[in-house]
């Protein structure tokens, strides 16, 4: 019900602020100074009320205004990823290109060579999968500097001198404080391999990328019909890059709780980065 009210209330608004109610208003504005009369801004009142209780609740108006808002989330989309690209250094910049030119080549290629108009929507998830590259091309170069920037020997021998310190200790207390530290440092070593093989598989994930947009463009140039092209596992690619985002996921969340340890036992020289996927 709250849901339902919120969306209505959304959908008010919009109509409130298009620019046809905006300048109706100016100009019974206008008529009422113009004749020195109320009369205009009596008129103006109850058409505002018969317009505001109508439109919003117009299927069609409601359909003009949610394609109008998902216009605008793709064009943010579109800027953020933008952005994202002009932050990579410029080997990474000439991978996205190169990677939007082969996509930008094959659609070029497909129209020519089979006179089509448009693009079949199985060749057209390349867009997608480009923006999948940037995404995880982003992932992969945060998460390679950060392995860069650990050194995994210092966690080692601070993992020998906390096992020795629990062997030490001369009480209880200690010996459990030393014991909590070991499991950290043992978590921490585990994430780091992890992190490891998350870089390993989201390296093999871009050239697999790499190589289906190359496979593709060959398929289109040899064989261009719309039967061969629909024969081109499109779908293998797709659930593949799934599957290396869900694993991202399961990283993040694991080093985020092995971070959450650390702050508790006030550990913040082992805090990692925020290595989370965009």
């Amino acid at each position: 019900m709250m849901e339902r009210t919120k969306n209505n209330l959304e959908y008010l608004k919009e109509a409130f602020r298009e620019p046809a109610n905006f300048w109706g208003l100016a100009g019974f504005a206008v008529a009422a100074a113009y004749t020195q009369s109320l009369i205009p801004l009596i008129f103006a009142l109850f058409s505002e009320l018969l317009y505001l209780s109508t439109l919003p609740t117009s299927s069609f108006y409601r359909r003009l205004v949610d394609q109008r808002h998902r216009r605008e989330a793709l064009e943010e989309r579109r800027r953020q990823r933008q952005r994202l690209i002009e932050s990579f250094d410029p080997r990474e910049r000439e991978a996205v290109n190169y990677l939007g030119h082969i996509k930008d080549q094959i659609y070029k290629d497909y129209k020519r060579l089979t006179g089509a108009r448009e693009i079949p929507a199985n060749l057209r998830s390349l867009d997608q999968r480009w923006e999948d590259f940037v995404d995880l091309l982003d992932v992969y170069r945060r998460r390679k500097k950060h392995l860069r920037s650990i050194d995994r020997k210092a966690i080692q021998n601070q993992l020998r001198q906390a096992e020795r310190a629990v062997e030490e200790a001369v009480d209880e207390r200690e010996r459990r404080i030393q014991q909590a530290n070991v499991a950290i440092l043992k978590r921490r070593l585990a994430a780091f391999d992890e992190l490891e093989r998350s870089v390993r598989l989201v390296e093999g994930q871009l050239q697999s990328i790499e190589n289906f947009f190359g496979l593709v463009k060959d398929q289109v140039v040899a064989l261009p019909t719309p039967e061969r092209v629909s024969m081109i596992d499109f779908e293998q690619l797709s659930d593949s890059i799934a599957m290396t985002k869900q694993m991202l996921e399961e990283t993040s969340e694991a080093i985020g709780a092995l971070d959450a340890q650390n702050r508790e036992l006030g550990n913040y020289d082992l805090l990692t980065p925020n290595t989370s996927s965009r």
